[in-house]
């Protein structure tokens, strides 16, 4: 069937670009068992990856292109917040932290995940919103705090799953990636 098709009682057939637009503007998603048009859908079994990343419109794209140069297209689960990295960390909204944990959980459950990556980006308003400062406007600071941040989460996964893989990634908002160490 296809989606002009479909009645207003049955599923809305979306893309994943719309699908993650609409999942960043509800704050944080989880794509876990998506079925993608073309794509495969995965309710139980081995995922690659759980990716965490924010919910910038700016990057969606960007952010999709790099996991699929990776070979990681249809093959990740996805949780999307703001900041990515510092929404799984901030006080100042505790339901994300807890978002965060309960969907790497579930992923390592149905997919058994072996591997977080978490990208965070430049120029992320969340920052800015959590902090209060604009860090874009100096490119060493803001390297710095993301980083801080990335390795923070890092040492709570590995304290909770010390098995897991994970991957630090800061993307610039041309879409470029740099691994943080």
């Amino acid at each position: 069937m296809d989606c002009n098709s479909r009645t207003e009682y049955e599923t809305v057939c979306v893309g994943r670009r719309t699908f993650l637009k609409l999942g960043a503007l509800g704050g944080g998603i989880s794509l876990l068992a998506l079925s993608l048009p073309g794509g495969t859908a995965r309710a139980a079994g081995k995922t690659d990856a759980l990716l965490l990343s924010c919910m910038d419109y700016r990057l969606i794209d960007e952010t999709e292109r790099y996991m699929s140069s990776r070979g990681l297209r249809n093959k990740y689960d996805h949780v999307i917040l703001a900041g990515a990295s510092l929404g799984a960390l901030t006080d100042k909204y505790p339901a994300w932290n807890k978002t965060f944990w309960e969907h790497l959980e579930v992923a390592i459950q149905l997919h058994q995940v072996h591997k977080v990556i978490v990208l965070d980006h430049r120029d992320c308003g969340a920052y800015n919103v959590i902090f209060g400062e604009d860090f874009s406007k100096d490119h060493s600071k803001e390297t710095t705090i993301h980083s801080e941040k990335l390795k923070e989460l890092r040492t709570q996964i590995g304290e909770k799953y010390p098995k897991l893989d994970v991957e630090l990634l800061l993307m610039s908002l041309n879409g470029n990636v740099e691994k943080i160490v």
